[in-house]
């Protein structure tokens, strides 16, 4: 299935892929000509809910956060709900998270235009898994505050909730050459935060916690260098993290996202490419528009002796991992997708861009792996394997 051949009416509805007996896609639905960053959340009732920013382009005011909702035994995502509206800022990164207490929340950032470094992150609250949604409220309100995988709660009934840091030198615009890691902590529910920072972590972002069978921690980290993933591990309940190390596999300074399966083995999802493979390179992600704000700062400098992100690596393939020994070695893997993977542009108006991108799995109550990806920057496609899919 492609954009191309998808007819209006097939629009949110889950087919089987042909010659492929043990995976069915759907493109989710949005009147929006930009569709990114999925985030999926099963429910205890066997629905599916999938969270993502829609708008014009990234970086202008008019994005904001949209939930579609796959009901338990249906063949069809249902329409899009807004759940955001910020006209003076661009809201971005949704996650979703099902408190012990039965409260759904979403989370995400609102930014002013493309300056990462004034993002806060804001929340909503839902009783009735997400059928109605509370005011509002602001959540972590540091400037340069962002958020992208979800919340890990531990035995000891702790939230952790992985943040980056959007820095900037003074006078210089955001590129995310600066930009490190920490973990927030809560142990009343969200209404208090401490931060526990991840040493040497420059440069390793959208930091992913998950939970393995000897009761520690692996966080695994997109790469603003574009070389690798990268991982950390804590064997304290997130007190403590190692410095992020590179592991085997490439990152091209795009997003990932692990889960921890039932058997305890690991399910990755990720782009196998770094900028190794790269034929161009972009100033930033914000490069094509305009600033709201009218910003005159100078563009990011970098000190001699340090690395600069890079931006452009394609967005392509994307792919599907399994580990079995906690993350040491990957050695399935299989492609969801494949392309060029063009990311040069953000435009999606004029359909430019061409990236798979900034994946989302969680496993079903039954085994089946539910993941949720951009496609070309125009539509959030889904994805259900299991996980002999990958060795098959």
């Amino acid at each position: 299935m492609t954009l191309e051949t998808l007819s209006v009416d097939s629009i949110g509805l889950i087919y089987p892929v042909e010659n492929d007996a043990t995976r069915s896609d759907a493109m989710l639905p949005s009147d929006c000509p930009q569709n990114h960053a999925a985030n999926l959340l099963p429910l205890p009732d066997g629905s599916l809910l999938c969270a993502w920013f829609g708008g014009t382009q990234e970086g202008v005011a008019d994005i904001s956060i949209y939930m579609s909702r796959l009901d338990n035994g249906a063949r069809a995502w249902s329409q899009p709900v807004k759940l955001s509206e910020d006209t003076s800022r661009s809201e971005q990164n949704p996650l979703l998270f099902l408190a012990p207490d039965n409260v759904l929340w979403l989370m995400y950032t609102a930014q002013k235009s493309g300056n990462q470094e004034t993002a806060i992150v804001r929340f909503r609250q839902s009783q009735d898994l997400g059928k109605s949604w509370g005011e509002i409220g602001t959540l972590l309100d540091q400037p340069g505050t962002f958020i992208r995988q979800p919340i890990t709660v531990l035995a000891t009934g702790e939230w952790l909730l992985p943040v980056f840091y959007c820095r900037t030198k003074p006078g210089e615009k955001w590129v995310g050459n600066n930009d490190d890691s920490a973990v927030k902590i809560s142990a009343d529910k969200g209404k208090t935060w401490r931060d526990v920072h991840v040493p040497e972590s420059t440069g390793c972002v959208h930091m992913n916690i998950t939970p393995l069978l000897d009761g520690s921690l692996l966080a695994l980290y997109r790469s603003r260098w574009a070389d690798f993933i990268y991982q950390s591990r804590s064997h304290d309940g997130g007190n403590s993290w190692t410095s992020p190390q590179p592991t085997e596999l490439p990152n091209n300074n795009s997003s990932i996202q692990v889960t921890t399966l039932f058997n305890g083995h690991l399910a990755l999802v990720f782009n196998k490419m770094s900028a190794a493979d790269a034929s161009e390179r972009r100033a930033s992600l914000y490069d094509e528009i305009e600033d709201d704000e009218g910003d005159e700062r100078a563009e990011a400098t970098v000190e001699p002796g340090k690395r600069s992100a890079f931006w452009g690596a394609p967005r392509a393939p994307m792919t599907l991992a399994i580990s079995e020994d906690g993350g040491l070695t990957w050695p399935h893997q299989r492609n969801l997708e494949t392309g060029d993977g063009y990311c040069m542009t953000n435009n999606s108006q004029q359909k430019l861009n061409r990236e798979f991108s900034y994946p989302s799995i969680k496993q079903g109550p039954n085994g089946e792996l539910h993941i949720a990806f951009t496609y070309y920057r125009q539509a959030i496609k889904y994805v259900c394997v299991d996980e002999s899919w990958v060795k098959g």
